[in-house]
């Protein structure tokens, strides 16, 4: 089921499609071997309390079930570090910039918290080369000190979100633009070697011992060099964290058990949302980005490619604390304008549209069943989640 380590994914591609109606409109066209995309209604809540049920996990027109064996062990590495009864889980989340970690997985990060789980934060980067994205916060002062505006703001975000944080101590690569592009800044952490930075976060792996961790597919999530070289160096340091030769002085070896890709912006998460708010007459903040979509398939003479199940494997139900989600995204104001298509849709529209945040299981040292609900799927002891 596996690629193999190294290769940083299962290997599952089935296909969904939308095309374009005549009327404009964008229609599902479900291809053979496949599902329907699967929501579970649940009830958001402003503050989620820590004592918060677990919304219902498995809607009647899951996926069917999906056994997926267990990545066998690589030669000269440790055993998968499974917990023992009544350990308290960890995940640790791989991010390239301050922000990420809150606009991609926070929901699920504050309810395991809330849960009693334990979630660390790594940022690659300061995000010192950051543009101010909030027109408010475009002042002299701030521009002046961004790198230690950036680092108060995450530290409120991770406050907010009730999580740990790392820095990495990479200098952050900006995001080229101009054609032709500029070169990159020398040091940046996107011409790091890879061997630097892997070895950098395998020590932050062997000295938290997660059991799951996540980062972004190799495009990123979107073309900037930090969140590309971000994956690299997650995978990397997933591949060698277990491995005693690898990086001795790191610390003792450890292999976590699952690695995960982000899917927090999912073509089928967006169009379902967009669905939702013209279905109360609202302004959709997704409209021109669809219609772009929409030019650029009839230009190619293709279909609006949506994501698969093969790709939205992990749907963590997370729709009570969508409004924690919300408050540490605002708490990095330089990035985030509070009155921004950030916050458009509401949240009663978003919990009843889609209440998940959703990940790809990309490597797996421990058997599970897909569809998944939850990242520690095949960790816990049966009948606990």
């Amino acid at each position: 089921m596996c690629s193999g380590p190294g290769s940083g994914r299962l290997d599952r591609r089935p296909d969904t499609r939308r095309a374009p109606r005549e009327d404009g409109t964008v229609t599902t066209e479900q291809l053979p071997g496949t599902a329907p995309l699967a929501t579970t209604p649940a009830t958001p809540a402003e503050v989620a309390p820590a004592d918060a049920a677990p919304a219902e996990a498995v809607p009647a027109e899951a996926a069917p079930a999906e056994p997926v064996p267990a990545e066998p062990a690589a030669a000269g590495h440790v055993a998968v570090g499974l917990p023992e009864p009544g350990e308290q889980l960890r995940l640790l989340h791989v991010h390239a910039h301050p922000d990420d970690e809150s606009s991609k997985g926070a929901a699920s990060s504050a309810k395991y918290v809330a849960e009693g789980l334990s979630v660390t934060v790594v940022s690659c980067t300061g995000g010192e080369a950051g543009s101010i994205l909030n027109a408010a916060m475009d002042r002299p002062e701030v521009v002046a000190n961004l790198a230690a505006v950036r680092r108060a703001e995450m530290a409120e975000a991770a406050r907010v979100l009730g999580v740990d944080h790392v820095w990495l101590g990479f200098v952050d690569s900006g995001l080229p633009e101009g054609d032709p592009k500029p070169e990159l800044p020398a040091g940046c952490f996107a011409l790091v070697p890879l061997e630097e930075s892997t070895r950098a976060l395998v020590e932050v792996l062997r000295r938290v011992r997660p059991h799951v961790v996540t980062t972004y597919d190799e495009s990123g999530g979107y073309p900037h060099p930090d969140h590309i070289r971000c994956h690299e160096v997650s995978v990397a340091a997933f591949d060698a964290v277990g491995d005693p030769a690898r990086f001795p002085d790191a610390g003792p070896a450890w292999q976590p058990a699952k690695l995960y890709y982000h899917r927090s912006f999912s073509r089928s998460r967006i169009m379902r949302l967009h669905e939702a708010v013209e279905a109360r007459g609202l302004p959709s903040p997704y409209t021109d980005r669809i219609k772009e979509w929409l030019e650029k398939a009839e230009a190619e003479g293709e279909p609006i490619v949506l994501d698969t199940d093969a790709q939205l494997t992990t749907r963590v139900p997370a729709a009570d604390y969508f409004a924690v989600r919300d408050r540490a995204l605002i708490a990095h104001a330089t990035q985030i304008d509070p009155l921004s298509g950030w916050f458009s849709v509401p949240l009663d529209v978003q919990a009843e549209a889609w209440p998940t945040e959703d990940f790809e299981l990309a490597r797996s040292l421990v058997a599970t069943t897909l569809p998944e609900h939850d990242l520690f799927a095949g960790l816990r002891p049966e009948g606990t989640a």
